[in-house]
């Protein structure tokens, strides 16, 4: 590394420890609980926040916290503004000493996505790191209260959440008591990735009636046998995919004309944006999931 490179560390992390020695722990005023089970502690609202995922973001300005994001992650593209936002890497492989010369207050981080090592590194230099790991739908809402919380707009925050659990609800009541359809949601093709109930997708599969087939695996996206696919014999096969493109691949289902999904032509694919990415338009993607559970069952 660079003598400048070290000078700059050495210069930031100085200022963090002076910085930590006016901020006493007792004292602070902002606490909250990250999806991680770790409290997050602030002494005043945070005015420089990286978010290190694209969801994260969306997520940010929803909570009324969009103005205060001095960095994000590529691909954060909802809404419009956060288009403008200066990007520090993607959320797979992030520049830490990019990080460090925005000298933010808070980085909050995506369990599933961002590489440990990177994010611990971070945590080891001062900076207060917020979890973000969505599990159910209901984590949506709790985590842009957090933010809120952690940027001061607890009222724009509060408010935003209480309208996506109201629409959530209304969603629920609906869709209640909806006879079984099997489901196999596909993230990627090769590998072949999926989501269990361990993952929010799970829980909207959940609300729409759906019986996902590989519910009960132990991670929240696990790879899957080919074979295992054909055995369970799914109603129904979803794609997501990484663009909003129905994905060429979804089609390659077609050489298996045995498959339940495929006889029925049932191979749908819903804008990854409106179901991969953990914010309040998640909605949008399950009320599509659930008009299509409910055509199949009418077939």
């Amino acid at each position: 590394m660079t003598t400048r490179r070290h000078k700059l560390y050495a210069g930031l992390l100085g200022s963090m420890i002076c910085s930590a020695c006016i901020w006493p722990t007792e004292a602070a005023q902002l606490r909250v609980t990250d999806d991680s089970g770790k409290e997050v502690r602030l002494e005043r609202p945070a005015r420089r926040i990286i978010s290190l995922s694209p969801h994260i973001t969306e997520n940010l300005f929803a909570a009324g916290a969009g103005q205060f994001i001095a960095g994000t992650v590529s691909h954060s593209d909802y809404p419009a503004a956060a288009q403008a936002l200066r990007a520090v890497g993607n959320y797979h492989n992030f520049d830490v000493e990019l990080i460090l010369s925005l000298q933010p207050d808070l980085v909050i981080a995506w369990q599933e996505g961002n590489q440990f090592r990177q994010v611990e590194r971070l945590e080891q230099l001062g900076f207060p790191i917020y979890v973000s790991a969505p599990r159910q739908l209901t984590d949506i809402a709790r985590d842009i209260r957090n933010f809120g919380l952690l940027a001061g707009t607890t009222a724009v925050a509060t408010a935003r959440a209480q309208a996506f659990l109201a629409e959530l609800g209304q969603l629920r009541q609906r869709r209640s008591e909806q006879p079984r359809v099997s489901i196999f949601y596909q993230i990627w093709n090769d590998p072949l990735i999926t989501v269990t109930d361990r993952h929010v997708i799970g829980d909207v599969i959940r609300l729409c009636g759906g019986s996902n087939i590989f519910a009960t695996l132990d991670t929240p996206t696990p790879r899957v046998a080919l074979e295992s696919v054909l055995t369970r014999d799914p109603q129904i096969i979803v794609a997501g995919g990484m663009t909003q493109a129905r994905p060429d691949w979804l089609d390659n289902w077609n050489q298996w004309p045995m498959l339940t999904a495929v006889r029925r032509g049932n191979l749908y694919a819903i804008n990854p944006d409106l179901i991969q990415r953990y914010t309040t338009r998640i909605l949008q993607g399950a009320n599509r999931l659930c008009d299509i559970t409910q055509a199949v069952r009418r077939q």
